[in-house]
């Protein structure tokens, strides 16, 4: 992968600027991706964020590491209730799903579907296979975790370390709880 990475959403107004190698590459099975996944596939201009294996793939950056090289402040958020720690954003221009972001979190989960096919990071792990829907199986091509390994949360210590414990602000210019929404 080159020393940065540039991503677009799908009608081109909102630039990212991706510095060095991702975290991780990860498809997180969890009951609130799967709900979240359905909403953004609905919402006007969304679109489907799920494998085949109805999991959500994402890439993992330091956000330090991430930059708005043009659009950054049309972004909107989505909430799955008002006391959701997590928050999808999408770019308010054209509603492509850009990254879920954990409230306090020092990182980025990246929507893998912003990568071009020929050079998005492959996933490494799933997590959270605990939420699987009854007699759902999957594929034993990468490791199949029942919630976040080991590794992966010492990934992401690793990270904060070396980001001197800081978790950077990502605004956005609007706000909207799925429940809450008309």
């Amino acid at each position: 992968m080159p020393p940065h990475t540039e991503l677009t959403c799908s009608c081109g107004n909102i630039h990212l600027r991706l510095e060095g190698e991702p975290l991780l590459a990860a498809e997180c099975q969890c009951d609130s991706c799967r709900t979240a996944a359905a909403w953004l596939a609905e919402i006007p201009g969304g679109e489907p964020v799920t494998s085949a294996t109805g999991g959500t793939p994402y890439v993992l950056y330091r956000k330090d590491r991430v930059r708005f090289a043009a659009g950054g402040d049309n972004l909107r958020a989505y909430r799955l209730t008002a006391a959701s720690p997590t928050r999808r954003v999408v770019a308010a221009c054209c509603n492509t799903p850009l990254f879920l972001e954990f409230q306090g979190g020092h990182w980025l989960s990246l929507y893998a579907g912003l990568w071009p096919d020929e050079i998005r990071p492959a996933p490494a792990m799933r997590t959270m296979v605990s939420d699987l829907p009854a007699g759902q199986t999957l594929p034993a091509d990468i490791p199949n975790h029942k919630t976040q390994s080991v590794g992966f949360f010492f990934t992401l210590l690793t990270a904060w370390a070396a980001m001197g414990f800081r978790s950077p602000k990502i605004p956005v210019a609007s706000e909207v709880v799925w429940g809450e929404a008309t």
